[in-house]
């Protein structure tokens, strides 16, 4: 009885996290495989995804605000946030466990050994944080 107590919380943290997750909205090409990729990291993670294909990623780009020199290939809206290209779900989750005072997170292009560009390569790379005005800090750095 004390293992599956111990079992318990050890389990119960992640599946009520998952509980209290937004919802996530991601628009993305209905040809890149990478796209899909990264929706099953987020859903492997908890994450509820609904996916737009849509045609036209770059005029969904513009009329969510993403900032052109921060694109990547596939736009997520989650909690009030834009989150761009592959973010690892670990960050999406601090980023929404922080509410910092920013617009969102993005992977800017398609770094191999991100989430969803698995590749046997690996490519450090950088989750930026970006604000309205398009200003970015370094979010987390991957390498």
């Amino acid at each position: 009885m004390k293992h599956l107590a111990l079992a318990f919380a050890l389990i119960w943290p992640a599946a009520a996290m998952a509980e209290t997750l937004p919802a996530m909205t991601v628009w993305k090409s209905p040809t890149c495989g990478c796209c899909g990729s990264w929706v099953a990291h987020m859903r492997a993670a908890g994450f509820k995804v609904e996916t737009r294909d849509v045609d036209d990623m770059d005029m969904v780009k513009t009329q969510l605000g993403m900032p052109e020199k921060l694109q990547s290939c596939h736009t997520a809206t989650i909690g009030g946030y834009l989150v761009e290209g592959h973010v690892p779900a670990a960050d999406v989750k601090r980023l929404l466990a922080e509410k910092p005072a920013v617009k969102g997170l993005a992977v800017p292009g398609m770094p191999s050994g991100s989430p969803g560009m698995e590749n046997g390569y690996k490519d450090p790379y950088e989750v930026l944080s970006f604000d309205s005005d398009g200003g970015t800090k370094v979010f987390s750095d991957h390498r």
